[in-house]
């Protein structure tokens, strides 16, 4: 169900806004996803669904209630020394073409064109990743298949610093961004 239709109908069932829910669950001192869920469903007999939605929004933890800016500064939190790198490439990928759409997630970042052809993924305090989508391509070198990292890529490049990003890289994404047309 999509969030929007889900406010809609909670304020259909329940007589109460989002706004007021969120002001409802705030006033509980409750600070926990859990608890907060445990009270909507015990005290007011809240569906998961509609409970999780609250929630969230409550506490701001969902990727609609984040800002994109927010939402890259989380996932360099404890991470920062990855930042420039990450600045770097978006700077390296926006120039492929005005249709490039940099889409932050919670945890990574997604490259879009009419498709996804690659994402960047702080994943550890050591490493951040590439993923790149270029199916076809052998994987050589530092240019591996994806393998369980993530099933939205067909390659990663692994990134400890920056003289990880060469030419090379930016020649993947870019070989990428133009499969994506």
């Amino acid at each position: 169900m999509s969030e929007q239709t889900m406010i809609a109908n909670l304020e259909k069932n329940t007589g109460k806004s989002l706004d007021e829910w969120i002001k409802i669950v705030k006033a509980t001192g409750l600070e926990k996803h859990g608890e907060m869920m445990k009270f909507l469903k015990t005290e007011h007999e809240f569906t998961h669904g509609f409970a999780n939605l609250v929630v969230h929004k409550a506490r701001k933890s969902d990727a609609g209630s984040a800002g994109e800016e927010d939402l890259v500064d989380g996932q360099y939190k404890g991470k920062e020394h990855f930042r420039p790198i990450y600045d770097g490439l978006i700077k390296e990928i926006s120039a492929f073409g005005n249709d490039v759409e940099i889409a932050p997630k919670k945890a990574y970042v997604s490259l879009r064109r009419k498709k996804q052809f690659g994402l960047i993924q702080p994943s550890t305090k050591s490493r951040l990743d590439i993923g790149i989508n270029l199916k076809g391509e052998k994987p050589a070198g530092k240019l591996e298949a994806s393998g369980s990292f993530n099933s939205m890529v067909s390659h990663r490049v692994r990134v400890e610093s920056e003289t990880d990003v060469d030419k090379k890289v930016i020649g993947w994404l870019k070989k990428a961004y133009d499969a994506a047309g």
